[in-house]
């Protein structure tokens, strides 16, 4: 009997029941090239064509007679999927319900030829030596933390609340002091030998870091990695991480999984901002993938922000994650601006705010942060106030400037016949006011004053030291040389009205990132807003607030203090699924489930557990999902195939949303 060698292959497709390891023969023409890691094509015999896919590992010889396809071929020979980043992609679907080919697709750029070429062809990197007064610099920036060097060293899991203020760098170049933290502690890691991975939210946090370690590293060991790259760029990036020298990774979301050797380090800054939530299928937010990667591949793992997330919060209360203080606490000086007696209600900026924006202009750039980008986002009825919206398709008007026709926000048709259907009046009123309609009215109240616009139309990364009004939208704000002389953050009391369960949150992060921009000892006023969230604020004591935020979610079990699955599809769909669920996880009590309520297609359910039952509910919930997979591609009779035979599961969703 003939002996054969296996290869277990996992299959790269987007349908669940193809989740698992597909066994295929070796044939000999391919036996010195199928290796573990290498990209391959097999067939598949229910589609009947050849398809992608991962060679996972290869088995002991088969010495039954059991029927086995072979591979087709070796698509490359580089191993671009080691052990280390299958078992995290593995344990990453299995949390939350998903594929493991999902996560994949996430992790390993596509394969560009030349790049992978040129990658062959070249020496492979060597250990990265770092100069001595790098090294001494980076011990320099870990002391004003007390116990962060050996933290690092023991593979310790921190949350860390960054330091505010700006920092300039010898080139000029302005960064947050959080950049600069971040910074040497992945040079710390590096010089002891081992590779570091810090994840941002966006290009503008990682052109920071890059600022800072690009001057201090040899070319090689810094390595970028984000969607803005162009392809060869990103999978030469891709194939530098799996060499063996060490480096340091900087990048968004998915540079969590890059598949770096001996990992040392892993980092991410805001945890909080919404861009780390990754939005495809099947949703492993950043913090949880860096949480299985350290859990995986050891290291140290650290959580920094300004402010703390309730769900880091809830792993310190636990004391799975460790609080490390800082040596020097600073912090801005906030101020709680309220209208006074004698002036309009209606005003935006109080007299005292409007008083220190013109003292700080004297000496410098003054950012005013809103909330919303354009002229006047939203306009409503003149006479009855009710929101005016589009006659073809109900979305919000907008005035795109002054005496503009209004246009739909959603369609983008112009309102040129508006008239309010609970009056019929024709007179708009502008509701609201954005960062092009805010710059308007500050460039007639202070004449002669350079007025700047940030926002997402008018992206502006860094401002120079000479005076002028920066409005920018939460998350626009550039960053200043020297700081700003002063912060007015408006609009407070209507971000607050949002209706979202984490906005409370949402909105001392945006307050608390913009007052870290100001220089040391300028003021920082808070327009509109009283209140724990104001006290957090003006205190600087933003891990005390999330503590609260916990003890208040807790008794009525709402997320993070449990997980929550979304459950979407039909409703016989949905209700089979909880069934099967109930069965699997007797556990789970009356309260557990909430709904299923009417969606625009079909129905969703919430389901809340404890995290100790967590496996055991994402289980379940993947085994129902395959089951209606199968049955979808093999409908019953009278029934058509489709997406309303579906279903949709999506664990840890951030909020309560039915």
């Amino acid at each position: 009997m003939s002996v054969r060698r296996v290869a277990r292959v996992l299959i790269d497709s987007p349908l669940p029941q193809l989740d698992r390891l597909f066994d295929y023969a070796i044939p000999e023409a391919l036996a010195d090239s199928a290796v573990p890691g290498v990209r391959v094509r097999v067939p598949l015999r229910t589609a009947g064509r050849v398809v992608d896919g991962f060679l996972v590992e290869v088995g002991d010889p088969d010495a039954s007679d059991r029927p086995l396809s072979e591979l087709d071929d070796v698509v490359s020979p580089v191993a671009v999927l080691p052990p280390r980043l299958y078992a995290l992609a593995r344990r990453a679907a299995d949390r939350a319900a998903g594929s493991a080919g999902d996560i994949l697709r996430l992790a390993i750029p596509k394969r560009m030829v030349r790049a992978e070429k040129a990658w062959l062809a070249a020496d492979p990197p060597s250990a990265a030596v770092l100069d001595p007064d790098v090294v001494a610099w980076t011990g320099t920036v870990l002391d004003a933390y007390p116990g962060l060097a050996d933290a690092l060293a023991g593979g310790e899991r921190l949350a860390l609340d960054a330091p505010p203020a700006p920092t300039t760098l010898d080139d000029g170049v302005v960064v947050g002091s959080w950049a600069v933290l971040l910074a040497a502690a992945a040079m710390h890691v590096l010089a002891a030998g081992r590779s570091a991975v810090i994840a941002v939210p966006d290009h503008r946090d990682r052109a920071q870091l890059e600022a800072i370690l690009a001057p201090r590293l040899p070319a090689d060991a810094l390595v970028r990695d984000d969607a803005k790259q162009s392809g060869p760029a990103r999978y030469a990036a891709f194939l530098r991480t799996l060499a063996a020298a060490p480096c340091i990774v900087i990048g968004n979301r998915s540079a969590v999984y890059a598949p770096v050797g001996d990992l040392g380090l892993v980092a991410l800054w805001d945890d909080g901002d919404p861009l780390l939530a990754e939005p495809l299928s099947p949703g492993v937010h950043a913090r949880d993938a860096a949480l299985l990667r350290q859990e995986l591949d050891g290291g140290a793992l650290i959580f920094a922000g300004h402010t703390r997330t309730t769900d880091v919060e809830r792993l310190v209360a636990v004391g799975w994650v460790r609080e490390v203080p800082a040596t020097r606490r600073a912090s801005p000086r906030v101020v709680l601006s309220a209208t006074r007696e004698g002036e309009s209600r209606s005003s935006r900026m109080p007299s005292s705010a409007f008083a220190a924006a013109r003292e700080a202009l004297a000496s410098g750039p003054v950012l005013v942060q809103v909330a919303r980008p354009g002229y006047a986002p939203v306009l409503v009825c003149a006479q009855c106030r009710q929101p005016a919206r589009c006659a073809h398709c109900g979305g919000p008007l907008h005035a795109p400037r002054h005496g503009a026709t209004p246009s739909c926000s959603w369609c983008g048709r112009a309102a040129t016949a508006w008239k309010c259907p609970e009056c019929s009046s024709t007179l708009l009123r502008m509701a609201s006011s954005g960062s092009e309609r805010t710059a308007d009215e500050l460039g007639r109240a202070f004449p002669g004053t350079r007025v700047i616009v940030a926002d997402g139309d008018h992206p502006v990364a860094a401002v120079d030291a000479r005076p002028a009004l920066v409005v920018a939208t939460r998350g626009a704000e550039p960053m200043a040389e020297g700081g700003y002389r002063a912060v007015i953050l408006l609009d407070g009391d209507r971000m607050l009205m949002a209706e979202d369960l984490r906005i409370g949150e949402s909105c001392l992060r945006w307050w608390s990132n913009a007052a870290a921009l100001a220089a040391p000892g300028a003021p920082v006023h808070l327009v509109g807003v009283g209140g724990s969230i104001a006290r957090a604020l003006a205190t600087w004591t933003q891990p005390a607030y999330a503590r609260a935020e916990l003890a208040e979610r807790a008794p009525l079990r709402m997320p993070p203090t449990v997980r929550v699955a979304a459950v979407d599809g039909a409703r016989s769909v949905v209700e089979s699924a909880l069934d099967d669920l109930r069965h699997a996880v007797p556990e789970l009590d009356a309260q557990a489930v909430l709904g299923p309520l009417p969606r625009p297609e079909g129905v969703r359910a919430l389901v809340r557990f404890e995290y100790a039952l967590g496996a055991r509910v994402a289980e379940s919930l993947r085994a129902s999902v395959v089951a209606q997979a199968v049955k979808a591609r093999r409908p019953a009779k009278g029934r058509a195939p489709g997406p309303a035979n579906t279903l949709r599961v999506r664990v840890d969703v951030p909020d309560l949303d039915l």
